[in-house]
């Protein structure tokens, strides 16, 4: 589809197999004029696997209002999260700290990620996840 002109490019970010065409699916992408129950059906038929999950998604949108979407993988926080069966993150992160997740967990998030990391070790991945674990206040220990 590289022949066809490149009207918008869309970047969101939705629930896994729960999105709808009301907002903000239907406001970010019906100005477009691509056709929103179409959308709603693919991604939710890609995303089905992983419910419950936030994933990004980058829509383009052609000239001709047809429309391609890469899917990524959920951002670390939520996976992180997710790990720790934690709601949300701390608050006060330097001085409240909500969970702990080991060294192994956060390689296991890292290799996840690492796609879409703008990373070249899985060593400089797995600071990155420990980054963000941090600043949600969540203390990254030992196995």
């Amino acid at each position: 589809m590289a022949d066809k002109p490149i009207k918008a490019v869309v970047k969101l970010q939705l629930a896994a197999g729960a999105a709808t065409p009301a907002p903000p699916v239907g406001t970010v992408l019906g100005p477009h004029g691509i056709n929103l129950p179409g959308f709603v059906k693919q991604f939710n038929d890609a995303t089905a696997k992983d419910k419950g999950l936030v994933i990004p998604v980058v829509v383009t949108i052609y000239g001709d209002r047809s429309f391609d979407f890469v899917l990524k993988t959920p951002p670390a926080t939520v996976l992180i999260k997710q790990t720790l069966g934690l709601t949300s993150g701390s608050k006060k992160p330097n001085t409240e700290k909500v969970g702990k997740i080991t060294k192994s967990q956060v390689r296991k998030i890292a290799e996840q990620k690492m796609p879409d990391l703008n990373v070249s070790s899985i060593e400089a991945a797995d600071r990155l996840i420990a980054g963000s674990a941090r600043s949600m206040g969540v203390t990254v220990v030992e196995d």
